[in-house]
């Protein structure tokens, strides 16, 4: 049911395998707590920067300046910076940036001394900082191509010779690669974030949904068998004293109309316990309008039948059900009338339902001015039909509904 389901998926519940897109971890724990520390990812990096810088030392031995304990503690700071990029990405990326043009400006050895300015760039224009990314990323190429074109006289190795273009060209790929990845990440995120927000309000609106269908049910129910126990009570009352045999037939009506009540509103109540699975009794139809004219019958009053009901779908067949079943009670409830017409038609590829009587109104129009005609119109409108209700010119009043016999276009899709 689309309650439950709303519940099993709502992201206040416990963590677990995520379903739509993956965990981000610089998600908050929980409303005013900051993100979690990325240990797990900043302490491998960490120790990849460190051991990764040795060998890229090795193979640019001579050619850039030896790892001493500067340089590592520059890779410490570099590396262990990112552990604030979930917290403060802004800060962060450019604090990389920082820490890696004095590691290159020191003329220590190119490697992966790299990645911790990617990551930090990743982190930033996932969190929203693209500017405060871009901006990094920027100042560090300006700055290492001034470095490598002209500082590179007085800056460590000695003898050093200006970096070629094509070298330049290699680092402003690299730099474009990385916002590109960055960028790339963000779209899907936003992507992700676009279609859980769609699924929630989907949710919602199936939640919402659900509960005015089981409020129209419960009302459909409720009102119709209170009606013919209320009528029943007064007769009873009326005879008990006169006419024994006769009390006693409204106080059996009473009991069939309230374990009838009883059981229609506990296979309602049972979608809420075991949200999906089958009724255990079948909805009702038309095929049950014998047993509504004589429910009516027990509260006083006569229904002649016209016609006959084609085959309907399911959905169809319980709202004719529900709007002839809420026609008669607001018969019995709200007019003096003691006869009524229910007439069926086939009209073309629907169903029209005519539930007439004569009147006159007892205290209130016939039709009723609660929720009862509001449900009818909400029955028919989800199956793409039509309702009027309202007094009919001779007196007395009149419900028209007209009914689809094929579903609508938008349900045959959701199959």
């Amino acid at each position: 049911m689309a309650v439950m389901e709303e519940q099993r998926v709502s992201p206040g519940g416990p963590p677990g395998r995520w379903r739509h897109g993956p965990p981000w971890r610089d998600r908050p724990d929980g409303p005013g707590r900051p993100a979690r520390w990325p240990w797990r990812t900043t302490v491998p990096l960490t120790a990849f920067v460190l051991l990764g810088s040795q060998f890229a030392a090795r193979g640019q031995e001579g050619e850039r300046a030896t790892l001493d304990p500067f340089a590592r503690v520059l890779l410490l700071v570099a590396a262990g910076q990112l552990l604030w990029r979930h917290r403060h990405p802004r800060a962060v990326v450019f604090g990389t940036a920082a820490t890696v043009a004095v590691y290159l400006g020191a003329g220590y050895p190119y490697g992966p001394v790299l990645l911790t300015v990617a990551v930090a760039c990743f982190g930033a224009v996932v969190a929203g900082h693209r500017e405060a990314a871009w901006a990094a990323l920027g100042t560090l190429w300006a700055a290492h191509v001034l470095v490598a074109h002209w500082l590179y006289r007085w800056l460590p190795p000695s003898g050093d010779a200006p970096a070629s273009w094509a070298q330049e060209a290699v680092v402003a790929t690299w730099v474009v690669t990385i916002v590109a990845l960055a960028e790339l990440a963000r779209a899907r995120r936003e992507q992700w974030a676009r279609e859980r927000a769609e699924r929630a309000r989907a949710a919602r609106r199936r939640a919402d949904e659900e509960r005015l269908r089981i409020a129209r049910e419960l009302h459909d129910v409720l009102a119709h068998s209170l009606s013919v126990i209320n009528v029943q009570a007064g007769v009873g009352l009326a005879l008990l004293d006169t006419d024994l045999e006769q009390a006693r037939t409204a106080l059996t009506t009473i009991k069939g109309a309230s374990k009838e009540a009883l059981g229609e509103v506990r296979q309602v109540l049972e979608t809420l316990r075991a949200p999906g699975a089958a009724p255990r009794a079948p909805a009702p139809g038309l095929d049950r309008l014998p047993e509504l004219v004589e429910a009516a019958a027990d509260a006083g009053l006569t229904v002649r039948v016209e016609g006959t009901a084609p085959r309907l779908p399911p959905a169809a067949d319980l709202a004719a059900f529900r709007i002839v079943q809420e026609a008669l009670t607001n018969v019995v409830r709200h007019s003096g009338s003691r006869h009524a017409r229910v007439r069926l038609a086939r009209e073309g590829g629907a169903l029209r339902l005519r539930i007439d009587d004569d009147g006159p109104a007892t205290g209130a129009d016939a039709g009723g001015g609660g929720n009862g005609l509001a449900g009818m119109r909400e029955r028919a409108a989800a199956l793409g039909g039509t309702i009027e209700a309202g007094p009919r010119p001779g007196g007395g009043f009149r419900v028209d509904a007209v009914l689809p016999l094929s579903p609508p276009r938008h349900e045959e899709e959701d199959r």
